[in-house]
């Protein structure tokens, strides 16, 4: 096919940056692309966020800002293996909701794997690590949460039923949050776990979160389940362990039945900032291919939060999270532009990269070819959950990535820039041997069914491999070392949604590598990933 005007005359892409925002307004979500089960807390002048994540190895990515609108990530909390095993664990298993929590000069952050080991927390005094190898907690049930009173410390969360009680002949969901008394330090309990409060009828309560503002206790919960129905609740109570008042307009938030290009809003957590105002951050979703379907996953929003004369939250104006709102009472803090190149020549990949369930050292190197991330050509395929990976989120709905591949295949092995959501739906664009060279395939899994969708013949030396991204397709290009450029096909977003797809994620684009069921010697080196929107 033809050269596409897309690629710039340099190998890299003119790209479009973000649209400028008015002054005093900013735009959500403000933490977007696969961002989560967002989590807040404050120190000072400086926030602090964790998010969920799933299977992706590194794990619960933190992030930092002044002024709530502009966040930097500034690493993970669980950055090695001791800490996180996840090597069996299913798509969008692994890594749950975490809380952030800081206390007499500690941060602590509790989550639940729910592939291996349940729920845990981890403490350091610098927020960028390093951090403490897990302490786990005997406590039922997901979404842990810490609230310190004090020098107690409240341990919250969903509460798994019995499966010998009276909902034996039901599914076994959570109906309902749970509490004990820990060490955070230790992971120990100290109290025997009560029940707290089953929220108001809407299904899987959970994501709890325990404040205090005056004489009172809130209990904050996500009900509705994390899709098109998802709300967020509230009760209060003159004593952490209740009894309960559910606030009387509950939901505070939910985005059900409304017309709002912002859905499936939930799971909040609330902070309160040094001038007395209250603020929410929370997920949500955007459908773009198609009502309703996202495929970017749920990212992070936020939205303040007023309080009635009689000592009840809620959200001013419409009572949604708007796409657009005026600035916290924050100075803004402009975080510089994020390198659209990764030349990788340092020695340890960027907080934005991620690998599938293990790290890097057990498929890759950023050392065996100084400037280069070598990816090694294991057995593993992108249908199988271990495979030689590393890949970023796809943050926004129209973008562009490229990436300059040096391979020579050997037998079966290939390599390539893939699109993907799970090991049961993906796009790639693979470099692999053909009879009289190498050429490139479009391949797109769907479920149950894999097609080779097109085939370019490419020429010895390296190759830029591309993909072109809008709401509902994706396009894929091969750039030959003598300049020509080539379309090789499309795939639909659709496909890729977490309607179609399922789970909890959202879309990657990364680089792989594989022998296809085969051990190999073989490698593929990158030199540089070039991501832009």
């Amino acid at each position: 096919m033809s050269p596409t005007s897309t690629w710039s005359d340099a190998g890299g892409i003119s790209g479009i940056g973000p649209a400028a925002e008015p002054d005093g307004v900013f735009c959500n979500p403000v933490i977007p692309g696969f961002h989560p089960d967002p989590s807040i807390c404050r120190v000072g002048d400086d926030f602090y966020l964790v998010t969920s994540s799933f299977e992706y190895f590194p794990g619960l990515p933190i992030f930092t800002s002044r002024d709530l609108v502009s966040w930097r990530q500034i690493g993970h909390c669980l950055t090695r293996q001791s800490q996180l095993d996840l090597r069996t664990a299913p798509p969008s298993g692994g890594l749950y909701a975490a809380t952030i929590r800081w206390h007499d000069g500690h941060f602590f952050v509790t989550g639940t794997n729910v592939s291996g080991g349940g729920h845990f927390i981890v403490h350091a005094t610098d927020p960028a690590g390093p951090w403490s190898d897990p302490v786990w907690v005997d406590q039922n049930g997901i979404d842990p949460s810490l609230f310190f009173d004090g020098d107690t410390a409240y341990f919250t969360s969903t509460v798994e039923p019995d499966p010998a009680g009276p909902h034996v002949a039901e599914p076994a969901f959570v109906r309902g949050v749970q509490q004990s008394v820990v060490d955070p330090f230790t992971g120990q309990r100290l109290t025997d776990v009560r029940f707290l409060w089953g929220g108001t009828g809407g299904k899987f309560p959970e994501g709890p979160h325990l404040y205090r503002r005056g004489s009172y206790h809130y209990l904050l919960l996500a009900e509705g389940g994390t899709e098109y129905g998802h709300m967020v609740t509230t009760a209060r109570a003159t004593s952490p362990w209740g009894p309960w008042e559910p606030c009387p307009h509950n939901p505070i938030l939910t985005h059900r039945s409304t017309a709002s290009p912002i859905q499936a809003v939930g799971h909040g957590d609330l902070v309160e900032l040094a001038d007395g105002s209250w603020w929410m951050v929370c997920l949500g979703v955007r459908p773009s291919a198609g009502w309703p379907m996202h495929h970017l996953g749920r990212e992070t929003f936020l939205t303040p939060v007023e309080w009635t004369d009689d000592g009840w939250p809620h959200l001013p104006g419409s009572g949604l999270v708007e796409p657009s709102l005026p600035r916290p009472p924050l100075a803004p803090e402009p975080l510089p532009a994020s390198p659209t190149r990764d030349d990788f020549d340092t020695a340890f990949l960027g907080p934005h990269w991620n690998c599938l369930r293990v790290p890097l050292a057990q498929h890759g190197s950023l050392s065996r070819r100084p400037g280069w991330l070598t990816l090694c050509c294991q057995a593993g395929t992108l249908d199988d959950p271990l495979v030689a990976f590393v890949a970023r989120r796809q943050e926004h709905l129209t973008c562009t990535a490229r990436a300059l591949l040096d391979f020579v295949p050997r037998g079966a092995d290939e390599a390539g820039l893939t699109v993907r959501m799970n090991e049961h739906h993906h796009y790639e664009l693979a470099v692999r041997r053909a009879d009289d060279g190498r050429q490139a395939v479009l391949r797109r899994r769907i479920g149950g069914l894999s097609a080779l969708a097109a085939t370019v013949p490419i020429q010895d030396g390296a190759v830029e491999l591309g993909v072109d991204a809008d709401p509902t397709t994706y396009r894929f290009f091969v750039r030959q070392s003598d300049g020509r450029v080539d379309e090789v096909g499309t795939g639909e977003t659709r496909y890729l949604s977490s309607e179609c797809a399922g789970g909890f994620t959202g879309v990657y684009l990364g680089m792989y590598a594989t022998g296809n069921g085969l051990d190999s010697s073989g490698a593929a080196h990158w030199d540089w990933f070039d991501y832009r929107s």
